[in-house]
């Protein structure tokens, strides 16, 4: 009787240590994740993007800012398709930064219809089906029409009308 008292004493010590173990891989466990979140999946807080902007910036990000909303022309082009058979229609309103923007907007008018065209024309029905490729045409826009009017004058471009037929 007295050996079956060690053997369960030994048992009882093996479970408790078996215990504490488990406890402390998942508090490490844990943290890490935490961690990992925070680093790498955690939207940054509004604070620091504030204080980033007031320390080394004199121009906040373009998602801050807010601008006057220009349209443009409604574009009609052939798409780059083997066959020739596809078309783009497209309506755009341009979010320029300041008055000076859209006074320049109005004045080289020409050159962004020929740049827009010439960038919309050299697209292909599967490089415009999805989500993604409508987001980065209109960062294409963007980028094009910085090009012409100065770095910075474009904030966003807003797509008001798209048909591919």
């Amino acid at each position: 009787m007295a050996d079956e008292e060690i053997v369960q004493e030994g048992g009882k010590k093996g479970g408790l240590l078996k215990w504490i173990i488990i406890a402390v891989v998942l508090v490490l466990l844990g943290a890490g994740g935490y961690f990992g979140y925070t680093m790498f999946f955690a939207a940054p807080d509004e604070e620091a993007a504030t204080e980033q902007t007031e320390e080394g910036g004199d121009q906040p990000p373009a998602e801050a800012l807010e601008g006057q909303l220009m349209p443009l022309p409604v574009f009609l082009v052939n798409l780059a398709d083997p066959l020739g058979r596809r078309y783009l229609k497209l309506g755009l309103e341009v979010e320029v930064r300041d008055p000076e923007a859209a006074a320049a907007l109005t004045k080289y008018q020409a050159k962004i219809k020929d740049t827009l065209l010439l960038l919309l024309s050299s697209k292909t029905y599967d490089g415009l089906s999805t989500m993604k490729d409508k987001v980065e045409l209109k960062q294409e826009i963007v980028d094009r029409l910085n090009q012409i009017l100065g770095d910075g004058s474009i904030l966003r471009v807003y797509i008001t009308e798209m048909v591919i037929q």
